[in-house]
């Protein structure tokens, strides 16, 4: 995969059964040899409540799973531009599917 651009979802998960928190989100994935980039954009601005959820998260870990359409999962390291409701996954973790 050179390029996707389409919706995902980026999980915080606790452990294998419990997701903790869920944002639907517009990706644009850039791959250049062995690494790769994405920018996400939130569907929906996040309420007060929702974006306290979000900061709690990535205080913890700020690495996420990103899901993509066809179930297929990456674990990524997320980045956050506020301003914009922005999301940055700065780089693979690992893989997993």
């Amino acid at each position: 995969m050179d390029s996707y651009e389409g919706t995902a979802t980026f999980e915080w998960w606790a452990n294998r059964s419990t997701c903790q928190g869920r944002l639907c989100v517009r990706v644009a994935v850039r791959a250049a040899g062995d690494t790769w980039t994405s920018e996400a954009t939130l569907e929906s601005p996040l309420a007060t409540k929702d974006r306290e959820s979000f900061d709690f998260l990535m205080q913890l870990d700020p690495h996420f799973t990103l899901r993509f359409d066809d179930a297929s999962t990456v674990l990524v390291e997320v980045a956050e531009a506020r301003a914009t409701d922005r999301v940055t996954a700065v780089h693979e973790v690992s893989s997993r599917t």
